[in-house]
């Protein structure tokens, strides 16, 4: 589940407060209000655009447009406009596969074959913890490392394409 966190001293005031989230703010740093709150979410709760968080008095309900997959970083506005939420990748357990180009080619065919959500980089594969899929990569001969870290899968072409940058 997400974790929700205030800042700053821009809630003090607030017992019980509800704010709608309803789209990213504009990409213009100055154009937006000052995050409120962080709101820290595994790869599955960044693709749903309706779900309400609450915690210390503040409930945050996203309201976004059907399709919305949040990134790190994003910032969402409220509907009023006077609060914005920054987005965080939060940490989960995930496999990093390694090995040869070629090889991780072959590995993200045979994964998107079976519809698996997959983060693609230059030298790695990173997937949601699957025995099965660990042995298959094995099989191929590729190196499984269990971990946590934050899991950015990619949208697929129907998806909204939204830059990520290339983790190292």
């Amino acid at each position: 589940m997400g974790i929700l966190t205030t800042l700053g001293s821009s809630l003090n005031h607030m017992t019980s407060k509800s704010i709608v989230l309803t789209s990213r703010c504009p990409e213009k740093p100055d154009e937006s209000p000052e995050a409120i709150a962080t709101l820290s979410l595994a790869a599955d709760e960044r693709t749903k655009s309706r779900h309400c968080f609450a915690q210390a008095g503040l409930a945050l309900h996203l309201q976004l447009p059907r399709g919305t997959v949040l990134r790190h970083n994003d910032l969402l506005c409220s509907s009023d406009g006077n609060h914005t939420v920054r987005i965080v990748a939060q940490p989960e357990p995930v496999m990093t596969v390694t090995g040869s180009p070629s090889t991780l080619i072959r590995a993200a065919y045979h994964l998107g074959n079976r519809h698996v959500p997959v983060e693609i980089a230059i030298d790695e594969l990173r997937l949601a913890p699957d025995p099965v899929l660990r042995s298959m990569l094995i099989g191929l001969g590729l190196t499984v490392t269990d971990g946590l870290a934050p899991f950015h899968p990619e949208a697929g072409v129907y998806g909204q394409h939204h830059p990520q940058a290339v983790h190292g």
